[in-house]
């Protein structure tokens, strides 16, 4: 945490070929660490961009979060840590998760945490040098010197976690949580491997209003309203009809969801995830609009700066900020400045602004969520 009372300031990022980009203002801003998403289907494929931006910045951490254990062999997901870690010595972190949108869209539910627990684990050996079994046969990472950082690789590993049986993962293999739910009450995260508090990470969304603006308003919900859409996609997955009717537009958007082939309904549920509204959004967001002041992390600068400092005693050491919509380095720069982070008065973006009344999105309703005290909190969704 920060000597400022408030977590440390990172940001997380629906990788695309801007990041690398958008990752180099971040460290100009002041953010200590950016995440990119794991999201084949969706995203671009964030060890690329993070081998780029490695090239680009000097200090800002770096790290997939959060990795999905069925898309690679542990061999192939330590050697890219590895490598990442040689081109950004000291600077690289890592969660795994059961898999959101990263299953999801491959027609696949969600991994069992016991899957998660022995890929951890054999990942985390593999880091560590060891000859470790997986499918009955002994690996391990054998590059030479100057082919991957050497071993031991000086790589944290998180685990993404909101439930109890991701948190028990965590508190044994991980070096901290990545969550989307704020603590409540008395909710540790127990301790990390070397005996010391964990990191908790929340992730976090939403836009910083600037004068004369409500949450309601086209430019903020352009820039936050793919993670309310989210929220939607989540606890319809997991709670069904019951779960997702009771909220505002929610059943006429179930009702169109499912009017789509059960073969690709899969693909129409979570289409723009985190990043744009799918086709049966837009009309969600038209009476779920108002639930952007409560669900995600939009207010003023001064608001933002409140809620930061709340998190503190709740046991947030640090906050992921995901920027969203037309503008990435405005919303960026706004929500540095929020936080006090030290770059954020002198910092250029180095991008051109977009001028948002000009743009594809200038008639589109969107939406975003930190999630803290929504029904998402409780959907146990634990990735992107």
């Amino acid at each position: 945490m920060e000597d400022t009372g408030q977590p440390v300031i990172s940001c997380v990022f629906a990788p695309s070929l801007d990041t690398p980009a958008h990752i180099e203002l971040a460290e100009r801003l002041g953010y200590r660490r950016a995440w990119c998403y794991d999201s084949p289907a969706m995203y671009a494929d964030p060890w690329m961009v993070l081998a780029v931006a490695a090239g680009r910045t000097r200090t800002i951490g770096l790290g997939p979060a959060s990795l999905v254990p069925s898309l690679r062999h542990p061999v192939v997901t330590a050697a890219a840590l590895a490598t990442l870690s040689g081109l950004a010595p000291g600077r690289v972190s890592t969660a795994f998760g059961t898999g959101l949108t990263g299953r999801m869209l491959l027609g696949e539910r969600p991994m069992r945490w016991a899957e998660v627990e022995e890929y951890v684990r054999t990942v985390r050996a593999l880091l560590r040098g060891e000859e470790t079994p997986w499918n009955g046969n002994l690996v391990r990472l054998s590059q030479p010197p100057g082919f991957a950082a050497p071993r031991p690789a000086d790589v944290a590993v998180l685990v993404a976690a909101d439930g109890p049986l991701g948190r028990s993962v965590a508190a044994e293999l991980g070096d901290g949580v990545l969550t989307t739910r704020a603590p409540r009450g008395q909710d540790s995260t127990g301790s990390s491997q070397s005996g010391a508090e964990p990191p908790l990470v929340l992730l976090a969304f939403g836009t910083v209003l600037d004068d004369g603006e409500d949450a309601t308003c086209p430019r903020a919900v352009a820039a936050a309203g793919p993670a309310l859409a989210a929220a939607y996609h989540a606890i319809y997955e997991s709670k069904g009809a019951a779960g997702v009717d009771k909220l505002p537009g929610g059943r006429q958007w179930r009702e169109a969801a499912e009017r789509v082939d059960p073969s690709r309904r899969h693909l129409a549920v979570h289409e723009g995830h985190l990043v744009a509204l799918g086709p049966h959004d837009e009309a969600l967001l038209a009476q779920a609009a108002p639930l952007i002041a409560g669900w995600t992390m939009t207010g003023s600068r001064a608001d933002i700066g409140a809620r930061l400092r709340a998190l503190t005693p709740a046991g947030v050491t640090d906050v992921a900020y995901q920027p969203m919509g037309p503008d990435i380095p405005r919303e960026l720069a706004a929500f540095a400045a929020a936080a006090g982070l030290a770059g954020a008065d002198t910092a250029s973006t180095g991008l051109a602004s977009t001028e948002f009344a000009n743009t594809e999105f200038a008639n589109t309703e969107f939406a975003d969520t930190e999630f803290a005290n929504s029904e998402f909190a409780d959907t146990g969704a634990e990735d992107a």
